[in-house]
C-alpha cells in the first residue's frame, strides 16, 4: 500500500479499504478451492485467511480494519512467500 503510510491514512480512503477487503474475499475463496481439491496442502494461516473472507463477505459481524489494515501490511507478504515456494 504504496499510497498510505499509516493506519489513519488507511482509514481515510474508503475505496481502497473496499478495494482490499475485495481482495482478500478473492484470496480466501481461491484458498478454501485449493484446500477442498488438495486436502494434503498446507498453506499457513489458510483457515484464518478463509474465516476473515467469510466474515466479510456473509458480514458476521462489522469488518475490524485493523485487522484488515494488518494483513494487507504484514501477512499478505508472507502469504505470497510461502505460496510461491509450494
Amino acid at each position: 500500500m504504496k499510497e498510505v503510510n499509516s493506519f489513519d491514512e488507511y482509514l481515510k480512503h474508503k475505496m481502497l479499504r473496499r478495494a482490499i477487503e475485495r481482495e482478500i474475499e478473492i484470496i480466501g475463496e481461491a484458498m478454501n478451492r485449493i484446500l477442498k481439491a488438495y486436502p494434503d496442502i498446507e498453506i499457513p494461516d489458510a483457515r484464518k485467511i478463509i474465516a476473515t473472507r467469510n466474515k466479510i463477505i456473509h458480514g458476521y459481524d462489522e469488518v475490524d480494519d485493523v485487522v484488515i489494515y494488518v494483513i494487507a501490511t504484514k501477512h499478505l507478504k508472507d502469504l505470497r512467500d510461502s505460496i510461491s515456494k509450494l
